[in-house]
């Protein structure tokens, strides 16, 4: 029995009656920094048996021995799945471990004497891109955490496309956390918010994201002196 008191168990979203039921093609969780939205990913990833630093099938991307925390593994032991049909094709995109992720790649490739993809000769943004049109035209499960990081708006609209597309192929599900309420106006996904005491449905008007967009867009000057009063 894992220790209910020990971080990510002590978090709400983890208690004992916690269920997640993917419902749709595409599941979009929003929520606060710290609420458990990456911890949950990782938890995913690594229950279908992969690294919870990101990456895809055999990547072993960083290097977890001096690791103090692996939360997603721990996770992952007190989790049970049921994948129908079953899904072996698993891809898991981390923003803050893209860089290792692409190098291993490159690796991959030097050491198979073929040629490097070389995502990181683009920009960040564009590395990104690059990545997610490489690896997301196969059939499989594919988790993002906060895919919009190094994306511009325009960027973020490609990004949209790139999971309409994905959907349309009827040959995925996806899985992303994200703080952009661009990303989460998708049309049609499994829009889910972590609230204090676990996941609950919502729309994307219904976000704190999108409220606090939709203010600062109304009277950007008036937002920001407001937001830089610190004795409000």
């Amino acid at each position: 029995m894992p220790d209910e008191a020990a971080y990510p168990f002590c978090l709400p979203l983890f208690r004992p009656d916690f269920d997640l039921t993917f419902e749709r093609p595409i599941t979009i969780i929003v929520g606060e920094n710290g609420t458990g939205k990456s911890t949950l990913l990782e938890g995913i990833a690594a229950l279908a048996g992969y690294d919870d630093a990101g990456g895809g099938k055999g990547y072993r991307p960083l290097d977890h021995s001096a690791a103090i925390e692996v939360t997603g593994g721990r996770l992952a032991a007190a989790l049970r799945a049921s994948w129908l049909p079953k899904i072996t094709s698993v891809w898991f995109f981390k923003a803050e471990t893209f860089f290792s992720v692409a190098r291993h790649l490159d690796r991959a490739a030097l050491d198979a004497a073929e040629r490097p993809p070389d995502f990181l000769s683009h920009s960040h943004g564009e590395g990104f891109l690059r990545i997610f049109e490489e690896r997301c035209n196969r059939q499989g499960i594919f988790i993002f955490d906060e895919p919009e990081s190094a994306l511009s708006p325009s960027r973020q609209v490609l990004f949209l496309r790139l999971l309409r597309r994905m959907e349309r192929h009827g040959r995925c599900q996806v899985i992303m956390a994200t703080h952009s309420p661009l990303l989460m106006a998708y049309p049609g996904p499994q829009l889910l918010v972590l609230a204090k005491y676990g996941l609950d449905s919502t729309s994307v008007e219904e976000t704190e994201h999108f409220k606090l967009i939709r203010q600062f867009c109304a009277d950007p000057t008036a937002f920001v002196d407001s937001a830089l009063d610190e004795n409000a």
